[in-house]
């Protein structure tokens, strides 16, 4: 089966592809410059692609100025309604469309599943929004999945990596308060999920890519300490993150609670459901 796949070096997409290589499949990664094509142009190139996946889109934790605010919601919104158009003319549909998404559509306050059409009223609520409308074009020729992502984890990437160093130097420390939600899972359950999805023709549309246990920024933190067997008491002040990033520190000091309803109606089995069996095997080696 040949599987497109755009981000494909990024953390998640890097793991991705090697994965459906290992399974045998064709990988096709789509580097940036495919979305100058105009819609004829990358649907030719996409022709013969039985899955497309579309991760690709620009980092969010840098300082939101009015310029990488457009950035961040081109490289997302932009890109899949250039994806959308392809598929629409291309002569032999694929037969599945995951884009990513995130679970920051979703309200601080209350806990959501996929039921709910509950949208934030922030910055991140709008591109996320918007990004699942323009992936939705794709349902008329496809099976059509939006994999709203939590706070991913893994060892040598994404969210852990970066706050292993001050947590195993005995710094790390809750946000503030520490009562916001984080909304976590544990990188080998995403890579389940993509496995997952493809077996599933009837999952369709938002599909929330969680475990079903999040927990408070408090308790992330004191579970994270106490595997490392760090102290982890000193709170990280909201300020000091808002003048290194602005409001891109909304990311870090806000936070959901999205529960997986669809892959656990659907019959998924999570290898890593809570968080000290997460932690247990990504920082044994540590």
């Amino acid at each position: 089966m040949k599987i497109a796949i755009s981000g494909s070096t990024g953390f998640v997409g890097s793991k991705v592809r090697l994965m459906f290589q290992l399974l045998g499949h064709d990988v096709l990664p789509l580097g940036r410059e495919v979305f100058d094509l105009e819609a004829p142009g990358l649907a030719e190139k996409l022709e013969g692609s039985s899955v497309i996946i579309h991760l690709a889109g620009a980092p969010i934790m840098r300082r939101w100025t009015k310029k990488y605010r457009q950035t961040i919601y081109d490289s997302r919104v932009q890109t899949t309604t250039r994806l959308t158009e392809a598929i629409s003319q291309m002569a032999q549909k694929p037969e599945v469309f995951i884009c990513a998404s995130a679970v920051g559509i979703y309200p601080e306050s209350g806990a959501y599943d996929e039921q709910s059409d509950a949208v934030a009223d922030t910055f991140l609520g709008e591109v996320c929004r918007d990004w699942e409308a323009a992936a939705t074009k794709a349902q008329f020729a496809c099976q059509t999945i939006m994999f709203r992502f939590g706070v991913i984890l893994g060892d040598d990437g994404g969210a852990l990596k970066q706050m292993l160093p001050p947590f195993k130097a005995g710094i790390g420390g809750p946000i503030g308060h520490g009562r916001q939600m984080m909304s976590w899972v544990h990188i080998e359950d995403v890579l389940g999920a993509f496995q997952f999805a493809l077996k599933k023709p009837e999952l369709s549309g938002p599909v929330n890519i969680t475990s079903p246990h999040p927990v408070t920024n408090k308790a992330f933190t004191k579970k994270l300490a106490s595997t490392l067997r760090r102290p982890a008491i000193i709170p990280i002040p909201p300020l000091a993150l808002k003048v290194m990033y602005g409001k891109a520190a909304e990311t870090l000091t806000h936070g959901q609670t999205a529960l997986p309803g669809k892959l656990e109606n659907h019959g998924f089995f999570f290898r890593f459901p809570k968080l000290e069996e997460a932690f247990g095997d990504l920082l044994s080696k540590h």
